[in-house]
């Protein structure tokens, strides 16, 4: 199995045929929330862009490729178990450590850590139990870890050319997922699809993921650094 089919396979019925159309799913969502929490409230906020666009665009971004990898291996349920661990290690570090990052840049270590915490961990434990209890306790060490080492990350480069890093960290992290996404295709060849998941799955996950992303950044806690 080469890449090459897989990236044929994008173009087809199935899983992997529904890969590129959630992530415009995803996006799709997340901007119409964002565009009417700006009309309503968000336009009367002093800076708003300049002080938080960048971030809450890459944190859109981000839950548009974490989402298809999600909706990916639930249609199967059940994976190998050396796959499901590595699934659930991949989601939960990426995850955690991309919301992490953005919030932190925002609001400081502490809570961008803890929100970073929760959306790996839930990410990682949805993803990695397909292959049991040892999927499960990958995607929950893989969350606590990304989601610290995603906020200690943006403060240490507060100073340090953060934007420019968090366009790298984007592009690495979406190469990772590419690549699990491949993984997945490849352990799946042989496994009956066990699960569809309706639009309205991405489309809550992304509307929910926005808005608690604005109200942390915009109206939440922040550190000393950030006042």
């Amino acid at each position: 199995m080469t890449f090459k089919e897989f990236n044929k396979s994008l173009a087809e019925d199935g899983a992997e045929g529904e890969l590129v159309k959630t992530v415009f799913v995803s996006l799709a969502t997340s901007f119409v929330v964002l565009a009417i929490l700006y009309i309503f409230k968000l336009k009367y906020i002093e800076n708003f862009i300049p002080k938080y666009g960048f971030y809450l665009f890459f944190a859109i971004l981000s839950y548009s490729l974490i989402l298809p990898s999600i909706r990916h291996v639930r249609a199967y349920k059940e994976l190998p178990c050396m796959a499901g661990m590595m699934i659930g290690m991949t989601m939960g570090m990426i995850s955690g450590f991309l919301a992490g990052f953005f919030v932190a840049s925002t609001n400081g270590m502490f809570i961008g850590s803890v929100f970073g915490m929760l959306v790996g961990i839930v990410f990682g434990v949805l993803t990695g139990k397909c292959c049991g209890i040892m999927g499960v306790m990958e995607g929950i060490m893989s969350g606590f870890m990304g989601g610290l080492m995603g906020g200690m990350t943006s403060i240490m480069l507060l100073n340090d050319n953060l934007k420019a890093t968090g366009v790298i960290v984007f592009i690495i992290s979406a190469v990772i997922l590419i690549g699990l996404n491949y993984l997945i295709h490849k352990e799946t060849r042989e496994i009956e699809r066990r699960h569809r998941d309706s639009n309205l799955f991405i489309i809550s996950w992304s509307f929910a993921l926005t808005v608690i992303t604005v109200v942390l950044m915009v109206f939440g806690p922040r550190s000393s650094l950030f006042q």
